[in-house]
């Protein structure tokens, strides 16, 4: 946990399709929120439009002293728990948060890559917007992806990245 006056990120889940409507109440409130979102195309019978969705479904991000707000957060109408292990809730570094902002800035890299690389094989990025970043390479038929895992809130992130770009760790 944090010190009684350090403010840290938490991931908070909420109920489903929440998201929006749960980060504008924190703002409205003065609580550090992030909301992750993507753009994407959604489909209906009649039209097909461009919406923006989580990155993470049922997932916020807040700044808050654990100490002081955490009730403040429990009590926001449609929050469910804080994201933790065993009850605790998982303090999220602060580099992951700005690696996720970098992420949601890059939304065309957020999908299918081919590296010339093993699947399974840890690697770092050493050069463009991600550089510093590590993952595992993962492979499906003939698409490979670097998947970055955050072990704070267990999520991961498919990633499309210039194979040039990437080196074993």
């Amino acid at each position: 946990m944090s010190s009684s006056d350090e403010q840290c990120w938490y991931a908070v889940y909420v109920r489903s399709r929440f998201e929006k409507k749960i980060h504008q109440l924190f703002e409205d409130r003065g609580i550090t929120s992030f909301l992750p979102l993507v753009d994407t195309w959604r489909q209906w019978s009649d039209r097909k439009k461009k919406v923006s969705m989580p990155l993470f479904k049922g997932y916020v991000f807040v700044r808050i002293n654990f100490r002081k707000d955490h009730y403040t957060i429990l009590e926001t109408d449609g929050v469910v728990k804080f994201i933790g292990i065993r009850n605790v809730p998982s303090v999220i570094r602060d580099r992951d948060i700005e690696w996720i902002k970098i992420l949601v800035g890059e939304p065309d890299s957020l999908r299918n890559v081919l590296p010339e690389m093993p699947a399974g094989q840890r690697v770092k990025v050493i050069a463009g917007p991600f550089v510093g970043l590590e993952g595992v390479i993962r492979k499906e038929g003939r698409d490979a992806k670097l998947v970055v895992y955050f072990d704070s809130i267990m999520q991961g992130i498919e990633v499309l990245i210039n194979p040039e770009y990437l080196r074993s760790v």
